[in-house]
């Protein structure tokens, strides 16, 4: 028995809370993990999981052996990274969550060079523009916009970027260019739900919000992106959302005298977890790569 793939095997079990979310993570059949655990838990000589209506959930052994067998995974990786070199490159599995627009236009192109720099390690990039579970997902290391809502994570910030008020030329031709806040609710807005329909603007000491009228409300930032682009009106988002456009013209930011709250942008890992080696490479690359 590979003590240590047992221990994975049985960590995953307890982060999904089910044997098949265990085997999805770790792309094996169920029956395998069943097995894994099974074994490990005859070597051991103690029940490790029991089940209930909430699912599989650590017995009082489960829980003690969980913390150490998470720290055993974590030290196994740390000394195998060690002992192949400081310039060696990371081999296995690394999981990446991010927006989909962002990765499109921001992290995907970014990461041939990371990949040829560990041309040992896999990657799998889950695009989501929901704040999904990192651990239910099996996910170790995400990117995330906004405010950072939940404590428990384990968050660094790495950019920020304005926030802008921008629309198609043509549809500022057929309607015009608002001068002013207020001017804006002569226009239609294409509403990204996250955003939601008041928009707070402050220009020195002065502070402005304003309810926007819109007849089309978008849940995912690529809808909102095809909308400003079809002329259906005009919206609030952040530079990294049309930074292509912006450069070549097809999109225009207004009311630039005006300031909106900026949009940071955070490396998130689940909470509970020590960082992996490969996590923490991941974010010193995209932090250093991502703002030069």
């Amino acid at each position: 028995m590979d003590r240590l793939a047992s221990m994975e095997t049985f960590v995953r079990v307890v982060e999904t809370g089910s044997f098949s979310g265990a085997a999805r993570q770790l792309r094996v059949g169920q029956p395998a993990v069943s097995k894994s655990v099974a074994q490990l838990e005859d070597y051991l000589g103690v029940k490790l999981l029991t089940r209930s209506t909430r699912g599989l959930t650590p017995t009082e052994a489960g829980l003690g052996y969980l913390e150490r067998a998470k720290r055993a995974l974590e030290e196994a990786a740390e000394a195998e990274l060690a002992a192949r070199g400081a310039g060696a490159g990371l081999k296995g599995r690394l999981r990446i969550g991010a927006a989909v627009t962002f990765a499109r236009i921001h992290l995907i192109p970014l990461l041939p060079k990371f990949m040829a720099q560990h041309p040992e390690l896999d990657l799998e990039v889950i695009l989501d523009d929901r704040q999904i579970d990192l651990i239910q997902e099996g996910i170790d290391v995400a990117l995330r916009m906004g405010k950072m809502m939940d404590s428990t994570l384990t968050a660094r910030r790495i950019a920020r970027c304005k926030r802008l008020v921008l629309g198609s030329p043509a549809y500022f031709d057929r309607v015009g260019t608002p001068s002013t806040p207020s001017e804006l609710s002569k226009h239609q807005a294409v509403v990204y739900l996250q955003e939601g329909s008041v928009w707070s603007f402050r220009r020195e000491s002065s502070e402005l919000a304003v309810t926007v009228q819109s007849k089309l409300r978008v849940t995912a930032a690529e809808g909102v992106r095809a909308a400003v682009l079809a002329d259906v009106g005009l919206t609030i988002a952040s530079e990294w959302m049309f930074s292509p456009e912006l450069r070549s013209g097809a999109v225009r930011a207004v009311l630039s005298e005006w300031g909106l709250p900026p949009l940071d942008l955070w490396a998130v890992l689940p909470s509970g977890r020590a960082a992996t080696a490969k996590a923490r490479a991941f974010v010193d690359f995209f932090e250093r790569t991502f703002n030069a």
